[in-house]
């Protein structure tokens, strides 16, 4: 999906929203938008005046009420367009989806041992299948026994396969994906309808789209104010009257649509639904909008330091040799540690050793056992043929040992580890037998411009903690090189929900990444618990979004398009609403300028005649729609700073901009429509 963005309007989208705005006219669609509903009404009244002028009286302005008519007509249309375009482009995106969401056949593994080949549609929660080269995964579920690359391209839109392995953070597949080598076996995690990609399918076509609390509470607003301006037009009627001048039902109507807010009213839903579509096109699956525009109004933000704020591939940069050992024995012991370790950090002590011309003698090994790395243990190794134990790993697992070897500890040993650490490495330590000859610092770096990244979400108001597992000297300096607010060393699953609990007991709002299944309930007490795709099924399950890209370091753009969401739509509700101050000086003096001359005073505009004023703010009324469309499909452009700031500009672009544009809009139509009258 990265590679495929869907634009903000293409030409089939456009021709398919213009026939939905016409089948959106429906009164049981609009009945769903209350301030539009109200608009239709009005609509249907003028347009059974402008029918049948003699029933109601109105033969000397039919003219006028087909006008009337028509404009309102075209406001309906206008705001059913923008929801129209912003349905079209989740259905654009539905549609790439449901193309790598086909039927096929699983090889299912049954209760007597054998297999049977059934229809994906057939499987259910818990069953397991088998998946062998070059065929596709026919449901989300978990990898139980084997390891293959998956090509996930189909979903992520990376080219690159990923590894999916039995047991630990990466057995979680996607159906729709393709295994490209090796054979796995897979417990079904979903039933037919419940996939990732069906979840995706239904969010981003609308079908699952609730509002959220925020758009409720705007709706209820523009509800009330609909209401608020339905009573005064009500009541301006008779008021009119006794004052000797008769306002005709359409020039009501049209003071009604003109000052309740029709424009956010035409755009709310569009906004709400282009939101939820930028966090889609990002490649990260929302479970609901609710979480989007939490993300918008973090507080707190947890992250991992490996992978997140630092690649996390620890490399070996150096080689430094325990007092009285040489740079050739620390990196024939490094060597021998680490010929049959696959792991990064194993690779990279021979890749540095061949960079710096060091010989390693691979005859040693020769019929040696290898000693796997283990979190209880924290080391690796070998133990030669010859008897001898070689080991590697963390400096006080190493040191434990070799004393429980009989050995003893070089004395510059803890001063030249508490280095590395202090510069933000990982020191490891060689040792054979009951003799530590020295140190491997392995360099992890911190990804290009998080310090900068980090500085924004500063200045938005968002405090930034590192949780690692690194000791606390290593801890401080990536922190400290980073630039995050706080951090947390030596952690553990139980210090990540400690720590969001502390702060939401404070009343902020915290986000947090994770892909483990020890992540889970962290992501679950999270407010905003973004998961990894190659992460646990359980991981998954805890958080309510999903990073397809499986990029930890995401969250941080997760927040901003959140806030993004939350400025348009006060944005735009701003614009809105500060219309009504034009619309109001260009209806009310023409309404009432004939019978009371010193209301001409409040022509400011100078408009040409009392007509001419009320169509050409009905008609700025009804353009200002889709002149605003592009700006509720993109989003206002986000800067980041903090809350106070933000609302002193919206208030500044937009409550100024919404007064003195309708000012101008209306005057400049005015002086065309005044002629054509």
């Amino acid at each position: 999906m990265n590679n495929t963005r869907t634009k903000v309007m293409s030409k089939e989208m456009v021709n398919q929203a213009l026939k939905d705005s016409f089948i959106k006219l429906n009164p049981a669609f609009m009945m769903r938008n209350p301030v539009m509903f109200v608009v239709e009404a009005g609509t249907l009244v003028v347009l059974l005046m402008t029918l049948f002028p003699s029933y109601f009286g109105t033969e000397g302005s039919t003219g006028f009420n087909l006008t009337v008519f028509v404009i309102l007509l075209f406001t309906l249309l206008f705001a059913n367009f923008a929801e129209a375009l912003a349905e079209g482009r989740g259905k654009a995106q539905a549609d790439s989806l449901k193309q790598s969401k086909k039927e096929m056949t699983a090889h299912k593994v049954m209760e007597g041992g054998g297999v049977q080949s059934v229809p994906s549609t057939d499987l259910r929660k818990g069953d397991i299948v088998v998946v062998t080269q070059g065929e596709m995964i026919p449901g989300d579920g978990e990898v139980i026994a084997g390891l293959a690359s998956v090509d996930e391209s189909a979903i992520t839109g990376e080219s690159a396969p990923v590894i999916k392995e039995a047991g630990g953070d990466f057995s979680s597949v996607t159906g729709g994906t393709r295994v490209v080598s090796d054979t796995i076996k897979i417990r079904i995690t979903s039933d037919p309808g419940e996939s990732f990609i069906d979840r995706m399918i239904s969010l981003v076509e609308g079908a699952s789209r609730q509002k959220t609390p925020n758009e409720i509470a705007l709706n209820t607003l523009l509800i009330v104010l609909t209401l608020i301006f339905l009573i005064v037009v009500v009541t301006l009627a008779p008021i009119a009257k006794y004052l000797g001048i008769e306002l005709s039902v359409p020039v009501l109507i049209s003071l009604l649509v003109c000052l309740i807010p029709t424009t956010i009213g035409g755009l709310l839903s569009a906004i709400g639904i282009a939101g939820m579509d930028r966090v889609t096109q990002f490649n990260v699956l929302a479970m609901s909008g609710k979480a989007v525009e939490a993300a918008g109004d973090i507080n707190t933000m947890i992250l991992d330091k490996t992978g997140t704020i630092t690649f996390g591939n620890r490399m070996a940069s150096q080689l430094i040799p325990a007092r009285g050992e040489t740079l050739a024995s620390v990196a024939q012991w490094a060597a021998v540690s680490s010929l049959l370790d696959e792991t990064p950090e194993g690779r990279s002590v021979l890749e540095l050793l061949k960079k710096e011309g060091l010989e390693v003698d691979e005859s040693m090994t020769a019929g040696a056992e290898f000693i796997e790395f283990k979190a209880e243990t924290r080391m690796s190794g070998m133990d030669l043929k010859d008897g001898r134990k070689v080991r590697k790993g963390a400096v006080d697992a190493v040191k434990a040992w070799v004393l429980s070897q009989g050995g003893s500890i070089p004395p510059d040993l803890t001063p030249n580890s508490d280095a590395i650490a202090t510069e933000g490495g990982t020191p490891l330590a060689v040792a054979v037998d009951h003799r530590i000859y020295g140190l491997i610092y392995l360099k992890d770096t911190v990804k290009p411009g998080m310090k900068e990244r980090f500085e924004q979400l500063r200045r938005m108001g968002i405090k930034t903690i590192m949780c690692t597992g690194d000791n606390p000297l290593t801890a401080a300096t990536i922190a400290r090189e980073a630039g995050v607010d706080d951090f947390i060393a030596e952690s553990k699953p139980e210090d990540k929900i400690a720590v969001i609990r502390k702060e939401q007991a404070e009343g902020k709002l915290v986000a947090m990444t994770g892909d483990g299944t020890n992540d889970a309930p962290a992501l679950a007490q999270a407010d905003v618990g973004l998961a990894m795709n190659s992460g646990t099924t359980a991981a998954k399950e805890a958080a309510n979004m999903v990073d397809l890209d499986s990029d930890p370091s995401k969250i941080i753009e997760v927040v901003a398009i959140g806030k993004q969401l939350l400025m348009t739509r006060g944005a735009l509700t701003t614009f809105s609403v500060a219309n009504d101050v034009a619309k109001y000086f260009a209806i009310i003096p023409a309404m009432f300028a004939a019978a009371i001359p010193s209301m001409n005073v409040l022509n400011v505009m100078g408009l040409g005649s009392p007509m001419s004023a009320i169509l050409s703010a009905l008609i700025f009324n009804a353009i200002i729609i889709p002149l605003l469309i592009p700006l509720a499909m993109k989003g206002v452009a986000y800067k980041p700073m903090s809350s106070s700031k933000l609302l002193q500009r919206n208030v500044l672009v937009y409550g100024l901009g919404g007064v003195i544009v309708p000012f101008i809009g209306i005057k400049l139509i005015d002086m065309i429509v005044h002629l054509w009258i």
